[in-house]
């Protein structure tokens, strides 16, 4: 077994040397390699950390009690030992041996001082069982002779650890090391018998030795001394010991038949070891001639394959360096004309092989620096740049050659009462010649692709402007519409006049500008973006079923049949750096587009201002269908349509407003303002032209509209203060009876339909109280004064009060409601009076009636309470009366 470390007396002198430089002044008892951390860490992959855990001990100086430590020590980066950690073993509370550990060495010390109690205590790991023991037997040891008691020991069989502790005597050693020319302490080893005397009768705790005095109760022998029990437990044993002998002598005549059986099989053995040993060695030696004559014939056949490689490769090396004489000619001096594209495709297609087959991945490396080799490339070179510059200098001007050709043939644009939608078939079918050529170009130079996309979008850009100009100006002077004024507050003939005329025909106009030019320029963007190799996606349908006719996307107008010079189709990667450069390129090729879009945009708005709200519902349509593709500008196009649609009517619904705020400067003003019944049709108009669509643009505009009407109306009510709340209740309920159908359908206008009904009912509210209070101002002048006083004095001595009596109250009944048929006519006159809308007066009596009568009704409860012996005319008098009036 090997040597614990636990009697390493080298290792005992570097933890005293460690603690001693520490400055700590104390005596190591007993020091042993440990290890950290494992158990659960093994699972996950971890090493264990290796420490040293060491006991020492330290003397007062006054006499007074030992103190007893446990200091884990660690490994520095030079192999010296240095301290971890310091516990004090009067802390520790619980010795656990961890249960899933099958070996037994796994254990934990617990103290109760540790900060986090939340975080488990470390795992120490032991070599073996023996220093396991060795080591807690020391910590026990130590904590009875110092401390007077035992930690809690879990998981460790005691009957176990006295029977170790009887047969495993730890040796006693005195160490002296010397240092600094000094004697050491001399620590001493814990001896047999002392372990002995610890753990036969300090590691049986109180609760064991309880439960041993309970089992030992539970036997009645009639033995009174310990001396007679031992006795019989002897005979017990030699008994058992005798019935074991029988057993086993019983059994020989089996065992030796199992022994005569063994011999033979062992026999067997040993012939057949020798047999195989025999063929092995003549097995060795077939091995040995089969690989020599494998060797030779494998030089010879190496050999024979290697000349005829060699003979193969240096035959391919002179086809690749033969430039063929017909593809010379067209690459330096043939010409670009349609009929020849096909022999010029065919030299690109080989030149771009050429130079392939001459790079490392296509070539072998040890060939790439020949002589032959280099020359040979530097003349493809010169190949490549010649025919690179000449192709583009034919291009760039046949991209301008065929556009001016197509501008100055009037035919292709729109006329004077003749719209024409514009037609690039013949274009891009003459363009579709040199798609191929275009694609070589790319492989062979790609820096040459710059300068051809911007000869092309600039010669473009001049055809689709002058298409749009002409299409927007006939699109204009073809167009029959009656103009709308925008002032919707002036005199009523001409705003009803205004309203009924139809100017759909501008809602068609900008739709049909759209569906000309925006599937136009998606199909234009698309196929630039495939003529030019950008490696884009390809574009999609445009969604909601928006098509340009013969020019819609996804025929095959659009379809160059791009191939890559292996002949397969090419990829393309959504390429976020190519997308960039594309949409860069389509601004240069579309700008200036947009102005006569906007062009028809404000000639609509001068029409009929309303229109703006079919034309922005047109262009949401428009753009939902559109995707953030490679037609970005087309995107943006649309973009930028919708904010000045929607600035336009944001600019009609300015003027409005202002127009509404006009009519606060007006001295005096009865009856229903004017903006109130001629929103009502304003906003049908509105909701006619919604169609389904700019429901929030349109909803903004009724949020400012009708605060704007709400602010100016109580502005306007405020003016007088006689009349206010017979302005406010007349307006409030001419917006509701306008509007009512609207509300039912529209969530804005109900919102601002319930608002007006709150401001209906308080205004209601406040002009029939101040019309009863003043017809009878004694009555409920008396009625307020006493509830005023019956917060300070008691109900019995109100009667008693000055102008309270009584008497008072007689006189008070006397003068309002002796001429009660009179004061009600008075009253309803007053109702009557100022109030413009006949219709509501109906219903503004009978809410005064209510409201009398509710008055009335506490009235009547305050006398018979305060007053009871008075009479006065109950509640359904005065209602019966009321009703007779």
């Amino acid at each position: 077994m090997a040597k614990s470390s636990a009697d390493d007396m080298e290792l005992r002198r570097g933890c005293a040397a460690a603690i001693a430089a520490s400055g700590a002044k104390e005596d190591v008892v007993f020091s042993i390699r440990v290890a950290k951390g494992r158990g659960i860490f093994e699972k996950l992959g971890r090493l264990a950390k290796p420490r040293v855990l060491s006991l020492t001990t330290k003397h007062s100086p006054n006499g007074g009690e030992n103190k007893a430590f446990l200091r884990v020590l660690k490994y520095s980066s030079g192999a010296v030992l240095e301290p971890a950690k310091l516990y004090k073993l009067k802390h520790l509370t619980k010795v656990e041996v961890v249960a899933n550990d099958p070996t037994g060495c796994t254990f934990i010390l617990g103290f109760d001082n540790l900060r986090s109690q939340s975080v488990a205590p470390p795992q120490w790991t032991m070599r073996n069982i023996d220093d396991r023991n060795r080591l807690l037997l020391c910590i026990l040891d130590m904590c009875k002779e110092i401390l007077d008691r035992l930690p809690k020991v879990v998981g460790i069989d005691i009957v176990e650890m006295a029977l170790w502790a009887q047969e495993n005597t730890p040796t006693v050693a005195n160490q002296v090391s010397k240092q600094d020319g000094q004697e050491g302490s001399v620590v001493p080893i814990v001896t047999q018998r002392e372990l002995k005397v610890t753990v036969e009768k300090d590691l049986v705790s109180q609760a064991e030795e309880e439960e041993m005095e309970a089992l030992l109760g539970t036997y009645v022998m009639g033995i009174g001394e310990a001396e007679a029990f031992s006795e019989r437990m002897k005979r017990e044993l030699l008994a058992l010991e005798a019935a074991n002998v029988h057993s086993l002598l019983e059994n020989e005549p089996l065992m030796e038949e199992v022994l005569q059986g063994l011999e033979a099989a062992s026999a067997c053995v040993d012939d057949m070891d020798e047999w195989l040993r025999i063929f092995n060695v003549k097995l060795r030696h077939m091995r040995e001639d089969i690989a020599s004559i494998e060797s030779r014939n494998n030089k010879l056949e190496m050999q024979s394959v290697s000349n005829k490689a060699l003979i193969e490769e240096l035959d391919k090396l002179l086809e690749r360096l033969r430039i063929p004489s017909e593809f010379a000619a067209s690459l330096t001096g043939g010409s670009f004309e349609e009929a020849r594209m096909l022999k010029n495709v065919e030299a690109c297609e080989w030149l771009t092989g050429a130079i392939r087959s001459l790079e490392v991945p296509n070539l072998d490396p040890c060939y790439v620096n020949m002589r032959a080799v280099r020359e040979k490339r530097a003349e493809l070179e010169k190949l490549k740049t010649t025919f690179v510059r000449r192709a583009s200098e034919f291009l760039r001007n046949y991209f301008s050659s065929l556009v001016d050709f197509m501008i100055s043939d009037k035919s292709y644009f729109s006329q004077r009462g003749q719209l024409k939608r514009p037609d690039h078939a013949d274009l891009r079918y003459r363009c579709r010649t040199y798609a191929r050529l275009l694609q070589h170009l790319k492989s062979l130079d790609k820096n040459c692709l710059g300068p051809l996309r911007k000869a092309y979008c600039q010669s473009l850009n001049l055809l689709l402007r002058r298409e749009a100009r002409e299409f927007a100006n006939e699109l204009r002077a073809s167009t029959k519409a009656s103009r709308n004024p925008t002032v919707w507050l002036e005199s009523t003939g001409s705003s009803q006049t205004a309203s009924s005329a139809d100017t759909s025909t501008v809602s068609e106009a900008y739709s049909k500008m759209l569906t000309i030019f925006i599937p136009l320029l998606v199909d234009e963007s698309s196929f630039f973006a495939h003529f030019m190799c950008f490696e884009v996606p390809a574009l999609g349908a445009p969604a909601n079923g928006i098509k340009s006719g013969s020019n819609s996307i996804g025929t095959n107008d659009d379809d160059l049949g791009l191939m890559d010079p292996d002949a397969n189709d090419i990829k393309h990667d959504n390429n976020i750096t190519e997308l960039g450069a594309l949409n860069e390129a389509l601004q240069e090729l579309l700008d200036g587009i947009q102005e006569d879009f906007y062009s028809v945009v404000d000639w609509a708005y001068k029409i009929d201002p309303l229109r703006c709200i079919s034309m922005h519902g047109i262009t949401e349509r428009y753009l939902s269908g559109q995707k953030a593709d490679a037609a970005g500008f087309v995107r943006k196009l649309l973009d930028d349509l919708e904010s000045k649609i929607s600035s336009q009517f944001s600019r009609f619904v300015d003027e409005a407003c202002n127009q509404i705020e006009r009519n606060e400067r007006n001295v005096r003003q009865l009856g229903v303002l004017s903006y109130i019944p001629r929103f009502a049709t304003l906003a049908s108009r509105m909701e006619q032209y919604i169609q389904g669509q700019s429901r929030d643009l349109v909803d903004k505009a009724y949020t400012r509209l009708i605060s704007t009407m709400f602010g100016t109306l109580e502005k306007i009510a405020q003016s007088d203060p006689r009349i206010v709340d017979i302005v406010l209740l007349e307006n409030y309920a001419a917006f509701q009876n306008s509007l009512y159908d609207l509300a039912n359908v529209v969530p804005t206008l109900a919102n601002f339909y319930h608002q007006a009904s709150e401001a209906y009912e308080q205004a209601c509210t406040r002009h029939i109280s101040s019309i009863i209070f003043l017809q009878f101002e004694r009555l409920f002048q008396f009625a307020r004064k006493v509830d005023e006083l019956q917060y300070t004095i008691s109900p019995e001595e109100i009667p008693y009060q000055l102008g309270l009596s009584n008497a008072d109250l007689r006189k008070v009944l006397k003068t309002s409601l002796s001429g009660i048929d009179k004061s009600v006519t008075a009253m309803y006159k007053r109702l009557q009076k100022n109030l413009t809308s006949e219709e509501l007066l109906p219903s503004l009596w009978d809410k005064c009636k209510k409201e009398f009568l509710e008055k009335y009704d506490s009235f009547v409860q305050m006398v018979s309470r305060i007053y009871p012996k008075e009479n006065i005319p109950s509640v359904e008098d005065m209602r019966a009366q009321l009703a007779s009036l």
